[in-house]
Order: C-alpha cells, then sequence, then structure tokens
C-alpha cells in the first residue's frame, strides 16, 4: 500500500529528497512496493518513427500540404501543457529554454561539473523527453504523475550550472522556483490525473467536483453546445456560485463576429446558478494553428480539402464544435487522400468527466500496400456486421462504408500516439454520415514488437508463438476493433419534435424481451450520457468486437492467414487480451478505486468476463518467480475459444450493445462498475496481483518524430535518433517563435493560476 508521506520502492531505484510544502517525502529502498508508478527508467525504450521513404513520395505540392498542416498540429499540440497540470507549461518552457541554449551532449560536461553523476543525468534526460513526448508530466497512458529519477538538489544544481541559467539568472530563477516543487510533488491528490479529491485535472478549476461537472452538462445540454472544446471555472460571488464556460479560440470577444449570424457566449441563469459562456482559451495557440491552416489550405489537393480546412479555421477562431463538425463531414467525403490529416478536440479519455477533448492533430501518408487489406475487410463489412451478437435493429440503418487506411505518420502532436483510429467522434455525423478508420502502419511496427526476454505472465511454452504472433494478431485486432467495434451499433434517439428513428411499436429489448423504454433525448450524446465511463465502456465494446469477429475464417484470411497459422494468430490475440488484462491492473488506484486509463480497464474487465466463464477456459495462477519474487502465470486453453470463449463474449458484447443503444445508464453503468471492480477477495486476489504487475512491468517506448522545414522551395524532412537525446533535440528544432511562444504559454499559465491554488 501507499503512505501518504512515505513512499517505497524497489532497491535498485535510486532515492531522491523531494521539499513539499515543508515537509520531506522520503523514498525508501523496498521491494515490497515499486518505483514505476513515479519513474521512467533510464532503459525506456525510445524509438524513431520512420516515415522517410512515404514523405520522399510525395509531390512538392503534398510536401507543403503535409508541412503547413504539421505547424497547425505542433502549434495546438501545446494546449495539451494547459489541459494536462497547472505545472506543465512551466516545466516545459524551462526545457526548451536550457536545451536551446546547450545540446544535451553539451549539457554532460556541465552536469558532470555540478555533481551529478552519469546515471542522474541520464535519468535527468529520460524525464526530459518524457516530459516532451507525454506533453506534460502525467503519462499519456495511465494518467500517473513521472518525477525525475534524481535527487531535487542535484537537478537545482544543474539548472543553476546551465547557460540559460547563467545569461538570464532573475527569469530562470523564478521560473525553477515556481515549478521545481510540483514537479517534484507526490502527495496523493497529486500522484494522478482526476476530479476533486481523486488527482488533479485543469479542465476544471480546482474547486470543481462531480456535482459541478454534471450541472455543467446539463446546462450545455440545455444550450446544445458540446463540451469537447471547453473547460469550466467555477467562482463564488457572495453567496451566489458562478461558472465560466471558456471555448477555446483565437477571438476572444464574446459578441457575434464577422461570420456569426449570432453568439453563444453570454450570461444565463441556469437551476438556481450563473452560468457565463466565454471565448479566448488557449488563444495564442490557437491563432497560429488557423495560420498555418491557412497556408495548407493553398495546397490542397481538392475542394474537400479546401472547406474541411476552412471550417476547422472557423472552428478554433470562434471556438465553434459545428463548424469542426462541417471540417469533419468534408473530411469524411476526401476519399482516399495521398495526405491524410485530423486535427481538433478529439478524444475525451483524459477528462474525468467523460467529455471535454484533448487536443491532437496527425499528419500521415497512406501506406498502399497496407490498405488493401483494410479495403477489403471494409467490402465484407456488410457480411460481417449481421455476425455480432445484437438483434437487427440495433445495428445502423445502413452501413456507410468508411476509408480505411494504413498510413505512416509524419506528425502526430498531442499526449500520446495511437495504433488506430475511428473517427470523427460526433454521434449524429457516425450514426448517419459515416466516419473514417486508420491503422498507424509505423506506430504498429515498433510500438509492438516483443522481446521473448521481457514476457511477462505467461507459461514458457507460450512465449514463441507470442513473439511470433503478436505483431500480425493484433493488426488484425486493431482492424476489427476500429471499423466494425466502433463503427458498429445504433443509438436510439427521439428528436425534438418526438420522432424516434426506431419502431417504438415493435423493437424488442433482448435482455428484457419488452419493448424498448429507454432512448438518447435529441441533445444527448453517447459521451455526455455516459459521461466517466463512457470511454472505456466504448473501448470495451469494440475489443469485444475484434475478439469475436476474429475467430471467422475469412477475416483471417482477408490479412493472409490461412489453416494453423490462421488458429495462432486467433490464440495469440486471445492470450494476448487476458495478458492485457492483467498488465492492466498497473493502472488501477486503490486509494481511490478508480482506473487511470481506459484501454486498460476495459481489457481486466475482458478478461473477468472470460475468468467467470470458467470450464478451464483462462486459469491465473500466483506464483513464485525464478528470482525468488511474486509471479503470476496466465494460461488460455485454445481448444476452448471458439465454445467457452466465443459464447462468453457473445452474450456480454449484446448487453453492452443493448445498454448502450437504449442509453440505459444505469444498468451499463452496473454492469461495466461490476467486472471493474478490483478486490482482494474471491478466487483471485487482484490487489496483490497489482503489486505482482507493478513489479514486474516494463514502461511503454517514447516516440521520436521528425520535423519538415522549408528550404528554398522544397521541403525537407529531418529526422532524429531513437533516444532521449533526439527527443530532446526535435522539440528544441519544432518551434520557430520562441521567445513569443514561450512568453504566451507562461502568460496563459498564470492568468489561470489561482484556479489551482
Amino acid at each position: 500500500m501507499f503512505f501518504s508521506a512515505c513512499f517505497v520502492f524497489s532497491a535498485h531505484i535510486l532515492p531522491f529528497y523531494a521539499v513539499v510544502q515543508n515537509f520531506q517525502l522520503l523514498v525508501v529502498c523496498d521491494s515490497k512496493m515499486v518505483d514505476s508508478q513515479y519513474f521512467l527508467p533510464n532503459d525506456i525504450g525510445v524509438a524513431a518513427l520512420d516515415c522517410a521513404e512515404a514523405f520522399g513520395l510525395l509531390s512538392p505540392q503534398e510536401k507543403l500540404y503535409a508541412h503547413y498542416l504539421s505547424r497547425a498540429s505542433w502549434y495546438g499540440g501545446l494546449a495539451v501543457l494547459l489541459q494536462t497540470s497547472p505545472e506543465s507549461p512551466l516545466i516545459f518552457v524551462l526545457l526548451q529554454r536550457i536545451f536551446r541554449k546547450q545540446s544535451p551532449a553539451q549539457l554532460e560536461a556541465v552536469a558532470k561539473a555540478a555533481g551529478l553523476s552519469s546515471e542522474e543525468y541520464q535519468a535527468f534526460l529520460v524525464y526530459a523527453a518524457g516530459l516532451y513526448a507525454n506533453m506534460g508530466n502525467y503519462k499519456s497512458f495511465g494518467d500517473s504523475k513521472f518525477v525525475p529519477n534524481l535527487p531535487k538538489e542535484k537537478l537545482d544544481a544543474l539548472v543553476r550550472a546551465s547557460q540559460a541559467f547563467q545569461d538570464n539568472p532573475a527569469e530562470m530563477g523564478t521560473l525553477w522556483d515556481t515549478c521545481s516543487c510540483p514537479l517534484y510533488s507526490l502527495m496523493d491528490k497529486q500522484k494522478q490525473l482526476g476530479l476533486g479529491d481523486k488527482g488533479i485535472t485543469t479542465y476544471f478549476s480546482g474547486n470543481c467536483c462531480m456535482e459541478d461537472a454534471e450541472l455543467a452538462q446539463k446546462f450545455l445540454d440545455s444550450k446544445k453546445l458540446s463540451a469537447y472544446n471547453t473547460r469550466l471555472f467555477k467562482r463564488e460571488k457572495g453567496d451566489k456560485t458562478c461558472y465560466e464556460v471558456r471555448l477555446a479560440s483565437a477571438v476572444k470577444k464574446d459578441c457575434a463576429v464577422d461570420g456569426e449570424c449570432d453568439s453563444c457566449c453570454g450570461c444565463f441563469d441556469f437551476e438556481g446558478k450563473e452560468f457565463s459562456v466565454k471565448r479566448g482559451d488557449y488563444a495564442p495557440l490557437m491563432e497560429r494553428v488557423c495560420h498555418y491552416l491557412q497556408k495548407a489550405q493553398a495546397h490542397a489537393a481538392n475542394d474537400n480539402q479546401r472547406k474541411m480546412l476552412e471550417e476547422y479555421r472557423r472552428s478554433f477562431s470562434l471556438g465553434s464544435v459545428e463548424a469542426h463538425k462541417e471540417g469533419s463531414r468534408y473530411w469524411i467525403k476526401d476519399k482516399g487522400p495521398i495526405v491524410e490529416s485530423y486535427i481538433g478536440f478529439i478524444e475525451s479519455y483524459r477528462d474525468p468527466f467523460g467529455s471535454r477533448g484533448e487536443f491532437e492533430g496527425f499528419v500521415a501518408v497512406v501506406n498502399k500496400a497496407m490498405s488493401e487489406r483494410f479495403a477489403k475487410l471494409v467490402s465484407s463489412a456488410e457480411v460481417l456486421l449481421p455476425e455480432l451478437p445484437w438483434p437487427r435493429e440495433f445495428e445502423k440503418d445502413a452501413f456507410l462504408k468508411p476509408d480505411f487506411t494504413s498510413l505512416d505518420v509524419l506528425t502526430f502532436a498531442g499526449s500520446g500516439i495511437p495504433a488506430g483510429i475511428n473517427i470523427p467522434n460526433y454521434d449524429d455525423i457516425r450514426q448517419s454520415e459515416g466516419f473514417k478508420n486508420v491503422s498507424l502502419g509505423n506506430v504498429l511496427a515498433v510500438a509492438y514488437s516483443t522481446n521473448k526476454e521481457k514476457l511477462t505472465f505467461l507459461k514458457e511454452g507460450d512465449k514463441d508463438l507470442f513473439v511470433k504472433w503478436k505483431s500480425p494478431s493484433f493488426e488484425v485486432q486493431v482492424g476489427l476493433h476500429e471499423l466494425l467495434g466502433h463503427g458498429s451499433g445504433k443509438l436510439f434517439v427521439r428528436d425534438n419534435e418526438g420522432k424516434f428513428n426506431f419502431e417504438q411499436s415493435t423493437v424488442i429489448n433482448p435482455e428484457t424481451g419488452e419493448l424498448i423504454s429507454s432512448w438518447y433525448q435529441d441533445s444527448e450524446t453517447w459521451d455526455s450520457k455516459f459521461s466517466s465511463i463512457a470511454s472505456s465502456y466504448e473501448e470495451c465494446r469494440a475489443e469485444c468486437v475484434g475478439l469475436y469477429l476474429s475467430l471467422n475464417k475469412d477475416v483471417l484470411s482477408i490479412f493472409g492467414h490461412e489453416g494453423q497459422d490462421a488458429e495462432d494468430v486467433v490464440y495469440v490475440n486471445w492470450l494476448s487480451m487476458v495478458r492485457g488484462g492483467l498488465l492492466g491492473l498497473e493502472f488501477y488506484t486503490p486509494e481511490s478505486k478508480s482506473w487511470r486509463q481506459a484501454h486498460m480497464q476495459a481489457r481486466f474487465v475482458i478478461l473477468r468476463v472470460l475468468l467467470e466463464a470458467g470450464e478451464g477456459l483462462v486459469a491465473l495462477e500466483e506464483v513464485t518467480g525464478v528470482d525468488g519474487k511474486p509471479d503470476a502465470v496466465i494460461t488460455l486453453d485454445r481448444g476452448k475459444i471458439h465454445s467457452v470463449g466465443k459464447d462468453a463474449i457473445h452474450k456480454f458484447l449484446c448487453k453492452l450493445q443493448v445498454f448502450k443503444s437504449t442509453g440505459d445508464v444505469d444498468k451499463g453503468r452496473a454492469l461495466y462498475e461490476h467486472y471493474s471492480a478490483v478486490g482482494e477477495n474471491g478466487a483471485h486476489n487482484f490487489l496483490r496481483l497489482r503489486e505482482t504487475v507493478l513489479l514486474r512491468k516494463e514502461d511503454r517506448k517514447m516516440f521520436v518524430q521528425a520535423n519538415t522545414r522549408i528550404n528554398e522551395q522544397s521541403v525537407e524532412l529531418i529526422e532524429y535518433e531513437g533516444s532521449a537525446s533526439g527527443v530532446i533535440k526535435s522539440f528544441v528544432e519544432r518551434f520557430q517563435d520562441n521567445d513569443k511562444l514561450e512568453a504566451d504559454l507562461l502568460e496563459l499559465r498564470k492568468v489561470d493560476s489561482s484556479c489551482w491554488c
């Protein structure tokens, strides 16, 4: 267990001391507790995303289009610093100033003279790379804080000895003094992201709780406003509670401006509270995004791209989600582009309430050979969808065939890089107009490669098979997850005129045998209705679809797997899922009984479902490892996957879809929270297993991404080595207007600093 002032870590990690609010946080070396929640290890994997060949095949116009879209993405991605923690912008600026003056190689001599060992200096480089790669000091995958793995006094000495500090001691001193304590702090609330007493969030002011989030959602629904591009700030005026809903926009005026018939801004009374809707969040960053989108427009390949970028500009200028939706409609119509991209406030995983989107932008080049496989899967979708275990009435009226392409990522700005994406996330567009799927091929190639020596929790006989088929099986799972997982299922809706999009008098709920009795109102969305469980619940549904349909021989054939190879792919896919469920325990916080990562919670839920299926399908045993420390072994009976396993997923998946379609939050939440529970009673002590998982965990890789720059009339690709130094160098060279940019970031942070005191 964890203690509020005394943290216990494994003996191989250097202890550190951090003074926070007049008391010391002591790290005690003890093998019972491990450091993996709060440190990035010196040997963490760092991989360069290779896109040189794909980029080299682009025409000059396509290269310019990709370049300007990348600039827009990178500048917008800096908003994630402000969406993560109060101190993240400060740390980013501190690191940028240090490394602009001295490269990692040049700073090494300074570190040695300041008394740092080579291990301590490497720990600093890894921390800096981690801050850049996660766009903040909380892990993008897991939402737990990470701190430097060296004593605070050593880092203090290095900062003060740096050339940046020597050149400007007053400004650098203030910057360091302001961020050094929160940078190291591991007070209970600061260990993870969360709302209220469960953690840190900057989507809400520090005095907000879940009740405030629920009230704000009701207000937004009443005004038909989306929460995607908003933050919420709560203030007290005398005896009255006031809320400010702030829209991300370059424009700061709250009145109607050019291009608007009416403004959504203003002051409103709602349920006895005062709500004001204002513009201007991240304004200097949104200005830069709009500038580069306009530059990209000049090099667009067609009218759909030009209209798409125009609507995106309007969205980021005015803070209009409706404009972003319109841009997304043009994006869907832009079939088979050579350069693919998407940008905006997209995924709501890190909002504790589950409604606000984190900024991300990606630019990628189509991999034609791999895309052919996905195109075949799309062509088979209408045959495969009826195999899913819910009645026909619970499926969309018509399957709108999407683009499904394999992409080599040039730029992915945000807190992390996924393996695949199904977007847009707007329910009304997905249900009736369509969507796109992308698989990020060069991410899959390096992120999910498996080293046998580092494989945990599998029996020896499974390891060689796992290494051989992990990547091919994951490719199948990603394809099914994105296309037929996120792309399937209907939401039952009653519009403002009282009309239903289903036959209310005839459609039967298969779970009750009765007529449908619940649905979504016109202003409600999946995220707004299911809020805090929406993301993980949907990821679980998509993962179940992937497992279920991976048993189909025709699907496996599309991906080139036949006979025994196909059976091995199925086995490793299911084995990877149950192992992933065990690994997911790393992302559970016992103190708050909360999950910090949607996908890993989903995989744990699936593990619980398959364990509950019984009949020897899945076995989970606690053992003692060859090193004498606690260990575990998970096994899967491959002979029972097609029978016991398929039946268990069939029943569970049907429940997930029915509760989602009908908007039955109470039953959906009860089901999902039941299987998400991590306890110490029953057949498996999952709290004890969590300690074993932490003891043997391996940190996720970081990625180094290339930069582009215009050299006379051509666009040049700048690549970097796959190391912490490579990550640092790529970010130092990424932005041109450094002084103004950093001043803007510091001012944006300063304006709201009192909201998190």
